[in-house]
């Protein structure tokens, strides 16, 4: 019997030590001498770790102090200098009398797991820093479209608290955007994209690419969706500034072309009236031509505009006579649509500086965005736009109010976008991208205050003296135009 245990001891496909209290190896198995060599004398800390004094946290001891299993994972080095991984099992032996005579040791090779755990990890830390260093925006959403992780950059730009749904992070929305291609990413498993824009923590609005892609569990379900989200804002300012220049050369080519036709006709009175020495057709025909040229001179400032950015051409003007020129238009277009229109200008509102036909089409577009946004709210019986217009000594502050169909969060943080309006087919999209650009041209600014349904107020602060000091021409066709400075006396 004795044999048969002996033979079962030095089959067993591990390392097997018998160690008595000292932590002398007394017995073990072939296994261990072929790997540790002569153990004979030894401690297995010499045997196993070439080392001068027992290990710090030794199984063995534990076993012998308690009388309990214990289990370990050590690195031991062989007789041939080779570093292997052993997962470490003690047991104790106990003599006739019930005392632990002496503690058996199994320690198992597992190297390769060992190996394979290590390059997993350093899979997954790569990944990881791959995740967290791209250049773009990750997201990892669920089936609620709740943010479960985000990388690095994500978190930055956009604050990102796991468990947020995407909607609320990106849009300050309540609702899911329609459409939203997580969800359909999830329905069907395709990897789609879209282009959206959204909001930074930061209040910046972005243009982004959106990417979706599945991500499945063993079983091979859609578990996950991931979202890969690029800033393409600088691409779509350019690709905006072209098409702002595009749109404006195409809603003025008749005009020019009506303008061309005047100024051909002032020519031909001019040249008649010498022929004719008729001083009356001269006047007349010079007067036409000087019309003429005017107008087209503003058209080509107002490409120049858009097609690269100018200061302003500056004059001292009145902003009680800005005022009432704009409302004299607008009180018209009011009437028509059955919208009550009112304007308050405080007394001695004094002047300011400014770019006079620039500012003005700054106001004509805000006061036309209001009656817009009155026109298409069918709730109310009745509308209004209410214009006031209150300074101190360093700005003029120009208030635009309204009751029309208002802003929720996500319309006020796209309302100064090229082509963006809440008014679909109701609006152009243009007044509020072509007021704001001017209001900051000037050094000024707006601000929104709106809810859905509760109407707006957009109020506009511009600097009585316009940091925009040294004019420069655009180009050198127009560097003999007359100085931009003038003085308007009226008030």
């Amino acid at each position: 019997m004795c044999d048969a245990y002996q033979n079962y001891f030095e089959s067993m496909p591990c390392f097997l030590t018998v160690q008595d209290r000292g932590f002398r190896i007394i017995d073990a198995n072939k296994r261990f001498e072929q790997e540790f060599g002569d153990y004979e004398g030894r401690c297995c800390y010499q045997v196993y770790k070439h080392r001068p004094e027992k290990c710090e946290d030794c199984p063995v001891e534990r076993t012998f102090r308690d009388g309990h299993p214990h289990k370990s994972e050590e690195w031991v080095r062989t007789k041939d200098g080779k570093d292997i991984a052993v997962v470490v099992y003690t047991t104790p032996i106990y003599n006739g009398d019930g005392e632990i005579k002496s503690v058996m040791e199994m320690s198992t090779d597992i190297t390769e797991q060992k190996l394979l755990q290590r390059q997993l990890r350093e899979s997954q830390e790569k990944y990881k820093l791959l995740f967290e260093e791209v250049p773009c925006y990750i997201s990892i959403q669920d089936r609620d479209l709740r943010i479960v992780e985000a990388n690095r950059f994500h978190r930055e730009a956009f604050g990102t608290s796991y468990g947020d749904k995407c909607y609320e992070v990106y849009k300050h929305r309540d609702k899911a955007c329609l459409p939203c291609i997580v969800k359909e990413t999830f329905e069907d498993g395709e990897i789609r994209m879209h282009e959206e824009v959204v909001t930074s923590r930061h209040n910046e609005q972005m243009n982004v690419l959106v990417c979706t892609a599945p991500i499945r569990n063993a079983e091979g379900e859609i578990d996950k969706v991931v979202e890969m989200t690029a800033d393409i804002t600088q691409i779509r300012a350019l690709q905006d500034k072209l098409s702002a220049v595009g749109l404006l050369i195409g809603s003025i080519s008749h005009s020019i072309k009506g303008l061309l036709s005047g100024l051909d006709g002032g020519i031909y009175l001019v040249n008649s009236g010498l022929k004719k020495n008729d001083r009356d057709r001269i006047d007349r025909g010079w007067e036409m031509a000087l019309r003429n040229l005017d107008r087209i001179r503003s058209m080509v400032m107002d490409i120049l505009y858009y097609a690269k950015d100018r200061k302003p051409e500056l004059e001292v003007i009145s902003a009680r006579k800005l005022v009432e020129d704009v409302c004299s238009i607008m009180i018209e277009k009011s009437h028509r649509l059955n919208i009550d229109f009112s304007y308050e200008i405080e007394e001695g509102i004094g002047k300011f500086e400014a770019d006079r036909l620039s500012a003005r089409s700054l106001f004509v577009n805000l006061l036309e965005n209001a009656l817009d946004a009155c026109r298409v709210e069918k709730t109310r019986e009745s509308h209004f736009v209410r214009f006031e217009v209150n300074g101190n000594d360093d700005d003029i502050e120009f208030k635009v109010s309204d009751n029309g169909i208002g802003m929720s969060q996500e319309t006020r943080e796209k309302a100064f976008s090229l082509f963006f309006s809440s008014k679909g087919a109701g609006g152009t999209g243009l007044g509020l991208f072509i007021a704001n650009k001017i209001a900051q041209s000037h050094g000024g600014s707006i601000s929104i205050e709106s809810g859905r349904g509760k109407g707006s107020t957009l109020l506009v602060k511009l600097p009585r003296q316009c940091p925009v000091k040294e004019l420069e021409a655009t180009d050198d066709y127009i560097s003999d135009l007359p100085d931009g400075i003038k003085s308007d006396d009226d008030d």
